[in-house]
């Protein structure tokens, strides 16, 4: 499972944890994560602008 990070607020989409307040159940890969998703927190950045964050990689933030 992966994690992407919104790079202006520092939201991180878990796949393990999804984001069931958005409608993403635990276990959703970020394949299945509409593309005209947007950042939860900030609204700023869209799904395509996240980076990825390798597996025990510490966050930017």
């Amino acid at each position: 499972m992966s994690r992407y990070q919104c790079p202006s607020c520092g939201y991180v989409y878990d796949e393990r944890i999804g984001d069931p307040h958005e409608g993403l159940a635990p276990g959703t890969p970020w394949s299945q994560v509409p593309e005209n998703w947007a950042c939860p927190d900030c609204a700023v950045e869209d799904k395509v602008n996240f980076i990825a964050v390798r597996e025990n990689e510490p966050l930017s933030f």
